[in-house]
This record gives structure tokens, sequence and C-alpha cells, in this order.
């Protein structure tokens, strides 16, 4: 798949221009009225933003086995399920990770594949970090297959603060591991599920990056 089809090239994700626009714009009117505390202010604040929706250029060097992290952040669960109860389908291993505000947001996807279905469920905003966020929350779960029929679901789960999940992709797209797919804004969580015969090598509390850092891999 082209991604420059669904994605620019700056450095900067492009929902974030809004708001650095905003940020701009009302630096240069309290200059300009010579409140040199809010100007301050919104020059801080500006510069966060920028940070926040930062988009580094990232290769991902894997086989076509290896699942890389889909999301900048902290592994907050491995979990082995053993029914069908799950977004899977069947028994499987569920890897959450969660992202600060001061990780990088954009979501990467995690295996090569063809994206299958995507399904975007409204709902609550609990803090990302607890474990009914994962059932209550705003939701875009996206189902893909890879090319030796592996079925794999990745959620973004929306936090506290985040009311703005964005996808990039649709279904039918083929795709790359560590291609960018999509971003939350402003604290959230992601979840990986995985076919129960995986070889899991990620763990608790690891930190990890978005397309890079390998979290398993299929048999």
């Amino acid at each position: 798949m082209d991604e420059s089809r669904i994605y620019n090239k700056w450095p900067i994700a492009r929902e974030g221009f809004p708001f650095l626009l905003i940020g701009c714009a009302l630096i240069f009117l309290f200059s300009y009225l010579g409140i040199l505390s809010l100007s301050v202010l919104m020059v801080i604040t500006t510069f966060f933003t920028a940070f926040f929706f930062r988009d580094p250029d990232r290769k991902s060097y894997v086989n076509g086995k290896a699942v890389v992290a889909p999301a900048d952040g902290k592994i907050l669960e491995v979990q082995h399920l053993e029914d069908s109860k799950n977004p899977l389908g069947q028994p499987a291993i569920k890897v959450s990770v969660f992202m600060t505000v001061f990780n990088v947001h954009v979501n990467r996807i995690p295996v090569a594949s063809v994206i299958n279905e995507i399904t975007y469920n409204p709902g609550k905003f609990f803090s990302a970090n607890l474990d009914k966020a994962s059932k209550y929350n705003e939701n875009n779960r996206i189902t893909l297959e890879t090319h030796d029929a592996h079925k794999v679901v990745f959620i973004q789960i929306a936090g506290l603060v985040a009311r703005r999940i964005a996808c990039w992709v649709k279904a039918g797209d083929r795709v790359a591991a560590g291609q960018r797919f999509g971003l939350i804004r402003f604290g959230s969580r992601m979840e990986v599920y995985l076919p129960e015969d995986t070889q899991i090598t990620a763990c608790m509390n690891q930190k990890v990056r978005a397309g890079q850092t390998v979290i398993g891999y299929l048999s």
C-alpha cells in the first residue's frame, strides 16, 4: 500500500496542525496586545502541542513472523485468554500498551497483512491505564489477516482526555509491519489480540517503540 496516499511526510501528524495554527495565532494576538504573560504561556503550550503530535520517521526491519508494538509506551498487561469471548473469537493472548501524553501517539501496524474489517465503537472515557477502559471506553477495532492466514486484532482505545481517534486505513488495504495507521489524542491505550500459539517476547512494564519493538512471533 502506498503510505503517502493516506499520510503526509511532515514530522508532525496532520491532526496537530489546527492546534498549532490556533496557538500561533494566539501568540501573535497576545504579543500585539502587549500581554506578555499570555504570550509566554501560549508559546509553551504551542511547543508542547508540536511535541505531542511529533511523528518521527522509523523503519521496521523485521521478518514476516514478527509482531511489532503498535504504539509507544509501556506494556500494561500480557494475558492468556482461554475462551473465545474476546475480539479474536478464539483462545488468544492480549498485549496492552499504555501511552502517556509524553509518548509518540502515532500508531503503527503490528504485522504485514490485509485489513479485513474496521469497527468503531463509541463509549466512555475512563483513564486508559484502568482495566475497565478496555471494556467501556470509545475504541476503534481493526481486524487483519496475514499472508499465512493468521488473524490478528488490535484496538485503539480512547483515554480520560483523549476525545479523538484517527484511523488512516480502510478495509481491503494491504499494509506493512510498522506502517503508520492512526493516532489517538492525549493519553490512550492500544491492545493487540494474537493467536494463542504466538511466541510472546513482551513482558510487563517493558517500554516499547511503535513499529520497532518486537512483542512476539507468529507460529
